[in-house]
């Protein structure tokens, strides 16, 4: 083997190490003793490769956005005939299904968002922002195909649903109690009635 290919080898290791233990601990939990010792990395070769913990969290979450953006990209949106409402549930739906087989990156992911290291927020939005615009750019056109209430606009809509996505699932899970939902078309309705009424509203307005 080539020294590049153990050099690319050794980082990979190491990246996913990180990406296993801040996928279970939050960023505040996770130390370089600990990356070394539970995957039996000298800290000579992490040191070799990577500045420290910072360095690696930075990494762990530039490869899931950048991840993430390539699944969300590569979906078709929205299909041909879909409502807003319908082009909106399914575009949160495409991301929780994008980590329903991926808990670590789901782990790492939801702290990026709910506990950001304070130090690290700058750099963070910049990795972030990529993603970000691409879901802006589809919620445009979700809202696109919704007739508005006055005085709202799209951008303002667009927005909130921006506001709203890291939010809806969290929302679902404790709508339905806590309870796990059993199946695809339980799951479906149950999203569907929150989605109503997150865009909705509950109270009947006068006419």
């Amino acid at each position: 083997m080539k020294q590049a290919q153990r050099q690319e080898r050794s980082r990979r290791e190491i990246l996913q190490a990180a990406m296993e233990e801040f996928g279970t601990y939050n960023y505040s939990d996770v130390t370089i003793d600990n990356i070394c010792s539970r995957h039996g990395i000298s800290k000579g070769m992490m040191y070799h490769y990577y500045s420290g913990k910072d360095d690696l969290f930075l990494l762990c979450a530039r490869e899931i956005f950048q991840a993430l953006k390539e699944h969300m990209d590569a979906l078709p949106f929205p299909a041909p005939g879909q409502t807003g409402p319908e082009a909106i549930r399914e575009l949160f739906r495409a991301r929780e299904a994008y980590f329903e087989t991926r808990p670590l990156e789901k782990h790492i992911f939801e702290n990026v968002l709910f506990n950001t290291p304070r130090h690290l927020s700058d750099q963070l939005n910049d990795l972030r922002l990529p993603l970000r615009e691409l879901n802006r750019q589809r919620f445009r056109q979700a809202v696109s195909r919704m007739e508005l209430r006055a005085p709202l606009d799209g951008e303002a809509v667009s927005r909130y649903l921006e506001c709203i996505e890291s939010l809806f699932w969290p929302l679902v899970n404790q709508y339905q109690g806590g309870e796990a939902i059993g199946d695809l078309p339980s799951l479906e309705a149950i999203s569907t009635q929150v989605l109503d009424m997150v865009l909705f509203g509950i109270v009947r307005q006068e006419r």
